[in-house]
């Protein structure tokens, strides 16, 4: 008769892993952006194209500063989402402008 302190063979209740197994290395989380590595130059540009859907070409200039902005955001820069924002809402405040300025020269 067995008795709990001497179990019978085969029943082994403490699987070891094989003598070759090694844990994998660590992975970044996907979606997760990478450390910037300095200069944000996705970002800048972003901002400049912002600056310029206020003055010319809205339509133009303003999805290229959101593109860029995302791009510098999905790079690990810090200033990538504010870039994008800002040139979603200067892109409309130009148009808005540019609306005002010509529907005033037609009167």
């Amino acid at each position: 008769m067995t008795t709990p302190d001497n179990p019978p063979p085969g029943d082994d209740q403490s699987p070891t892993p094989p003598p070759s197994y090694q844990a994998p290395p660590y992975q970044q989380p996907y979606g997760q952006p990478k450390p910037s590595s300095g200069t944000q130059l996705f970002s800048i540009f972003g901002f400049v194209c912002a600056g310029l859907a206020l003055l010319i070409l809205p339509i133009v200039f303003g999805p290229i500063g959101i593109v860029l902005g995302i791009v510098g955001h999905t790079r690990g820069e810090q200033l990538g989402k504010w870039a994008a924002v800002t040139a979603g809402v200067l892109m409309v405040v130009g148009m808005l402008l540019g609306y005002l300025v010509f529907a005033g020269l037609s009167r």
